[in-house]
């Protein structure tokens, strides 16, 4: 089974800016689709991002403008570099890998607070 391993979360001040990773335990090419959710307290998860493996991305609104998902295929590694965090960013932020089994990550907690 394939792990994914989120890293980089943490508390920020509103304005700042967190890289997540989520490092893979396999080729991350051999997902079609490697995307960022999140899950704030009392809340449905929500889509943050997604990358295919030809690396088109698309963003949640939420995201457009301040979120930017890029993959390192050398590192088997998915990021996820956030800029301008508000407070209504703060969530578990869980990766995905889309195959033919779908893969998640634990999640990281990102918490935006002054």
């Amino acid at each position: 089974q394939v792990q994914l391993v989120e890293s980089g979360g943490g508390l920020v001040q509103p304005g700042g800016s967190l890289r997540l990773s989520c490092a893979a335990s396999t080729s991350i090419s051999e997902f079609a689709i490697m995307a960022w959710y999140r899950q704030a307290p009392g809340k449905q998860r929500e889509w943050v991002a997604r990358v295919t493996n030809m690396d088109y991305k698309t963003y949640a609104d939420s995201a457009k403008g301040r979120f930017t998902i890029f993959r390192d295929v050398s590192q088997n590694t998915l990021y996820l570099q956030m800029t301008n965090l508000r407070p209504e960013d703060t969530a578990v932020y869980i990766c995905a890998g889309i195959a033919a089994v779908n893969s998640w990550g634990q999640g990281t907690q990102v918490t935006v607070s002054s």
